[in-house]
């Protein structure tokens, strides 16, 4: 018997592909909610794994929160998010005319009114970040942290590249100015699952529910 063992990227690729070949109707509805809450939980594996690896070895983007509020600079290489970490924190973040200059996370705090808030200039990302690209992984896992993103651009590029930055971040599931879906979930040791719905469902119903949360294991709440 051979025993072949998938790391989480390859089930990803995998799950993906599959939802790709995958019609939707409501016949697969049901095939293809259970195939995102796979494709979820694999996804935060892999952010896990990176953020335990500190950003692939030595320094790196463990960087306690502090002061009131957390904001990620996220953008291409090069782009000037060090010279504008540089201009508002006076914490130097080198700058330079190559990229992939800024290596590691930066923090720095901003004073506006009383109030301290953290900003972080994380290196450049770029396209396929969510596939594990560069250091796309531990960038967006630090991104995931902060209470608000600032993409920044640059103005002679093209706007696509802000469209390819927040499908970057969509991929992990950071869904930039939307409000998240108003479901609350209480664990339980006993009794099984009870489902109240205060508004009709069109996109879920109680079996799939119940599928996606046996993925997660979880069996009474």
């Amino acid at each position: 018997k051979i025993l072949i063992i998938m790391s989480a990227s390859q089930k990803i690729a995998e799950i993906e592909a599959e939802m790709a070949r995958t019609q939707k109707n409501k016949a697969t509805m049901h095939h293809l909610c259970l195939l995102k809450a796979k494709l979820a939980k694999y996804k935060r594996e892999l952010l896990d794994a990176a953020t335990i690896k500190g950003g692939g070895g030595g320094e790196g983007f463990d960087v306690s929160k502090t002061g009131d509020a957390r904001v990620g600079l996220i953008g291409f290489p090069s782009v000037g998010k060090s010279t504008l970490m540089t201009t508002m924190t006076g914490v130097y973040s080198e700058a330079a005319d190559y990229e992939f200059t800024t290596v590691t996370c930066i923090p720095g705090v901003y004073k506006y009114k009383g109030a301290k808030i953290q900003l972080l200039d994380l290196p450049g990302i770029i396209e396929g970040a969510k596939d594990g690209k560069g250091r796309g992984k531990q960038v967006i896992g630090v991104a995931r942290t902060c209470g608000l993103i600032l993409i920044v651009l640059d103005a002679s590029k093209p706007l696509t590249h802000k469209f390819i930055i927040e499908y970057e971040l969509e991929g992990f599931g950071i869904r930039l100015n939307k409000k998240p879906p108003a479901i609350r979930l209480h664990k339980r040791d006993k009794g099984g699952v009870q489902i109240t719905k205060m508004c009709p469902l069109t996109k879920l119903d109680d079996d799939t529910i119940k599928t996606i949360l046996k993925e997660y294991k979880i069996l009474s709440c």
